[in-house]
């Protein structure tokens, strides 16, 4: 039996002591699930707090780094985006651009060595007839036809270029033989000015075929692989400027945002209200930035302009130069060979509608299409064809637009009389009338001149363009280069100009 306890005071009963309730166990921590998984979500957990900065000086090396290598990228972007705009300057205003110049040169040069001989012989040996001018023209252009394969030859850089500029020189050479067959046979005639013989059209016959079969097809396409060249670097090299542009702007951005966070950051932890080495670095930066979007903007019109303003314009020009030319001369034959007489004029009308296109069933109604009116506002021309092209091509500025409107204005009056002159003609032949088309036709030398030269002015124009936007690609990424690297150690050694007594404050106070 247990004794109570008394009070010691009353005798009553004291009352038991009362336990302290027992602490109850703490939960167990959550652990990452068993297995592979929780294993690697773990570790990559851990990984990601090891890369999170948790010292103040970490975090500075950190935002430091960072800098640098947006810097770093900033500048990579921008010597990229110069060098496609120096590539692309390069290939449209020193290489293939003024090669295709050259072979559209050539293809000229070769019409009109087939025209003059074609003048040379339907002239004959009538006194004042003009034979001797035809043919000092004939050798004048053979040897401008010379000196444009040879620099087709050595501007070319692949070898099917340069094997087709030999290809071209040596037909040059067939073609010469059987003009200087039919023009020696033909002088030994004595006649007066009129349709040769058969013998002396059967020979001409295989030298004009020869040059519209196999010498201007050839010459046209070294124009035309040139040309491709031309378009693709510009498509190119323009996009890549344009984007270099933009990813200078980003990089920029962000090195503008990361330099502002680290000013700050180091004013809240530092108690300093401004890091003078780093507002500089901030200041440098957007300058290079701007100066350098600007500069990618003013070469990415530069390519505009010499491609779209000069390039496209001097080639279609050029071609309209040399298909007119080659149409005055199917003129000739049209007189000179009557038993093509039929296709010359189907050709002739071909050809006029490549140069300028309106609507019409024939070469009768061609004519009289083209005596109305030509007039037109920049942009909304109603004809088209190679002058339709020109018409509708825009312009930067309205003084270059009035200035080129007026140049292609005289050349469409001029044509219209060359049109007329053809008309003229054909009407004295389908009249019965040779002996007075020829001398129509030699009458309507000086105004097929005048044509020519108001045609070449306009191209002179388009030239000084192609030359001044050239230029100015030249001179825009000038010494680009050496400024990049320099204001890129500039920036970099202000950033670690602000950062370096910062750090150094912190070994101080640890």
């Amino acid at each position: 039996m247990t004794a109570v306890q008394q009070s010691p005071a009353n005798g009553q009963p004291a009352p038991s002591p009362q336990r302290a309730p027992s602490p109850q166990p703490a939960p167990p921590a959550r652990r990452p699930p068993a297995g592979p998984v929780g294993r690697t979500a773990g570790a990559a957990a851990a990984g990601v707090a090891r890369l999170v900065p948790r010292t103040v000086a970490s975090r500075v090396r950190t935002l430091t780094v960072l800098a640098v290598v947006l810097l770093v990228a900033l500048l990579a972007v921008a010597l990229a985006a110069i060098a496609d705009a120096r590539e692309g300057v390069r290939v449209i205003g020193h290489d293939a651009g003024p090669q295709v110049v050259a072979t559209g040169d050539l293809y000229f040069q070769l019409t009109d060595m087939d025209a003059q001989l074609a003048n040379a012989l339907l002239i004959g040996g009538a006194a004042g007839g003009g034979r001797d001018q035809a043919m000092a023209r004939y050798n004048e252009n053979r040897l401008k036809a010379g000196d444009a394969l040879l620099q087709a030859a050595n501007l070319a850089d692949e070898r099917t270029e340069e094997e087709t500029a030999r290809d071209v020189l040596d037909a040059l050479g067939r073609y010469e033989r059987l003009a200087g067959q039919a023009l020696l046979l033909d002088g030994q005639s004595n006649r007066a000015s009129g349709r040769p013989s058969q013998e002396v059209i059967d020979l001409y016959r295989q030298a004009t075929d020869l040059m519209k079969l196999d010498l201007l097809p050839k010459a046209y396409n070294l124009t035309l692989d040139n040309g491709t060249l031309v378009r693709h670097t510009y498509e190119d090299k323009r996009s890549a400027v344009l984007t270099g542009r933009t990813w200078i702007i980003i990089t920029g951005l962000a090195l503008l945002v990361t330099l502002a966070g680290f000013q700050l950051y180091l004013a809240r932890r530092y108690r300093r209200m401004l890091n003078v080495p780093l507002a500089l670095a901030s200041l440098g930066t957007l300058v290079l930035v701007a100066a350098s979007a600007a500069m990618l903007s003013g070469q990415a019109d530069s390519l505009r302009k010499a491609k779209e303003e000069g390039f496209d314009s001097i080639l279609s020009l050029s071609r309209a130069r040399a298909i007119s030319n080659s149409a005055s001369a199917d003129a000739t034959r049209f007189l000179l060979d009557p038993g093509r007489a039929d296709a010359y004029e189907q050709v002739y009308l071909s050809k006029s509608q490549t140069v300028l296109y309106l609507p019409a069933g024939n070469l009768t109604q061609y004519n009289q299409a083209v005596q109305g009116d030509l007039s037109f506002e920049p942009g909304r021309a109603k004809f088209l064809g190679f002058f339709g092209t020109e018409a509708n091509r825009p312009m930067e500025s309205g003084a270059q637009e009035a200035e080129m409107a007026g140049a292609l204005s005289k050349v469409l009056s001029a044509y219209q009389k060359v049109q007329a002159n053809d008309r003229r003609m054909r009407d004295h032949v389908h009249g019965g009338q040779r002996a007075q088309a020829v001398a129509a036709r030699g009458a309507a030398a000086a105004d097929f001149t005048a044509y020519d030269r108001s045609l070449q002015e306009l191209i002179k124009l388009h030239q000084m363009e192609f030359d001044e936007a050239v230029e100015d690609g030249d001179d825009g990424t000038g010494g680009w280069y050496v400024i990049l690297p320099i204001a890129g150690v500039a920036i970099a050694l202000l950033v670690l100009a602000g950062v370096r007594p910062r750090l150094a404050e912190y070994r101080w106070s640890k």
